[in-house]
């Protein structure tokens, strides 16, 4: 791209992430419309498949495929609108149809997609739901009266309220029924076409994010057991550690298998807890969007969810703050325990040292003895072959005196063996030193 100014080349990702921002714009609808969402959860296997198998629905009706790299997909087919969006552990699409029957949910949108390529769709539904938005007539102006929209709910209580500045009332049950989908109503008082698309999209986004927040939930009922068996396992540990006596070994053996346990809780649950909390600050920031005004009579939709919603998430807030306070606990109780292992060792080698220093001065003092005992014995060998020499010569007609010359040599040996002695420990010292 040119500019006219001599400013410096572009980043290499400047225009998509510039563009990023208009990437999932809503559709333009006309209303009265029905639509049906459907999220999705996918592997690996069955993400790479969803795009081959969205490519054979562009073919069917010669529309141009998603790219390869694309995690977003609008199009416009021969009688409904298809709006995709591939996410990190889930797809989501969604299908709109204009106009609408007699009864709002006897005719939903996902009729008008081909059914050979709905029973090919991979991976576990998460939501399913249809909505329709209809013109507000007598018999659906809700403002005083809501029996003209219970029967569409087969007559569960309703929530709901004003919503988007009073251009519409949005209505649900939050129920499953019996064809597999939960249900929203909207009645259009003066909705423009920009503003029904996202008043839909923010309502599916509610619903999806909603269940995805309530996934950690099952697993922090599941962890409570383990919470419980754990807390009290360190309240052993820990009773144990104040009695005398005991063995701290093995109280450090049982403290570290009870570390690996909590750690491997966390690590394998950690991202979930993390991904609900997200989830669940996504459905507040979409209830607040829908700038909610009270139906006389009727819980609103806000209401409803931070009712129910809130008390989940807050154990599934308490089941991941109760390992990482447990976690921290552990910890604190073997660093203690280690302190007192390391002194104990401690002691155990300076017990050990004193018996070593006293055995080497014992093996000192016996050396010395050695010694002494070794110039005895060496000078009266060295005497011995002075004599035996002496004779030798006396036999021979050498006029000496064996007895005499022996007796005189002693204390000369004596000295030489001291000076030799004496030159061994300097080397020695030498070596020791040196090392």
């Amino acid at each position: 791209m040119t500019t006219v100014y001599p400013i410096p080349d572009n980043h290499a990702q400047r225009f998509a992430l510039h563009n990023e921002v208009h990437a999932r714009s809503s559709l333009i609808l006309g209303l009265p419309l029905r639509a049906t969402h459907l999220a999705l959860s996918r592997t690996g296997d069955e993400k790479l498949y969803e795009r081959h198998h969205l490519a054979q629905l562009c073919e069917r009706f010669g529309n141009t495929p998603p790219a390869a790299d694309a995690d977003h997909f609008s199009a416009t087919f021969d009688t409904f609108q298809l709006r995709w969006e591939q996410h990190g552990e889930f797809s989501t699409y969604t299908f709109y149809v204009q106009g609408t029957e007699e009864k709002p949910f006897a005719s939903p949108a996902l009729k008008k997609v081909p059914i050979d390529w709905l029973s090919a769709m991979t991976g576990k539904v998460l939501v399913a739901t249809h909505a329709t938005i209809l013109p507000v007539t007598d018999s659906t102006n809700t403002t005083t009266d809501l029996s003209a929209v219970s029967p569409y709910f087969a007559s569960h209580p309703i929530i709901g309220s004003t919503v988007t500045g009073g251009a519409a009332n949005v209505f649900t049950d939050f129920r499953i029924h019996v064809d597999g989908f939960s249900r929203f109503l909207i009645v259009d008082h003066n909705l423009r076409v920009e503003q029904g698309a996202r008043l839909l999209h923010r309502l599916f986004e509610i619903e999806v994010y909603r269940v995805l927040a309530l996934l950690a939930f099952p697993i922090a009922r599941q962890l409570s057991p383990e919470l419980k068996k754990a807390d009290q396992q360190l309240y052993t540990i820990t009773n144990a550690m104040t009695q005398s006596g005991g063995d701290d070994t093995k109280l450090l053996e049982e403290l570290t298998a009870l570390a690996a346990e909590i750690e491997n809780h966390i690590s394998s649950n950690h991202l979930r807890f993390a991904a609900a909390e997200a989830y669940y600050t996504l459905v507040e920031r979409r209830l607040v969007d829908l700038r909610e005004v009270r139906i006389q009579g009727i819980q609103t939709i806000g209401e409803f969810i931070n009712r129910r919603l809130e008390p989940a998430v807050n154990t599934c807030r308490f089941t991941s703050n109760r390992f990482k306070s447990l976690s921290e606990r552990v910890g604190n109780a073997s660093q203690l325990l280690r302190t007192r292992v390391d002194i104990m060792i401690e002691r155990q080698n300076q017990r050990l040292l004193t018996s070593m220093n006293l055995r080497a001065k014992m093996q000192l003092r016996m050396q010395q003895m050695v010694e002494g005992i070794s110039i005895v014995a060496i000078t009266y060998y060295a005497a011995s072959l002075i004599r035996a020499m002496t004779q030798t010569l006396q036999s021979l007609g050498v006029h000496v005196e064996p007895e005499v010359i022996e007796g005189a040599s002693i204390p000369f040996i004596l000295i030489a063996i001291g000076l030799g002695l004496r030159r061994i420990h300097h080397i020695i010292k030498t070596t020791t030193d040196a090392s």
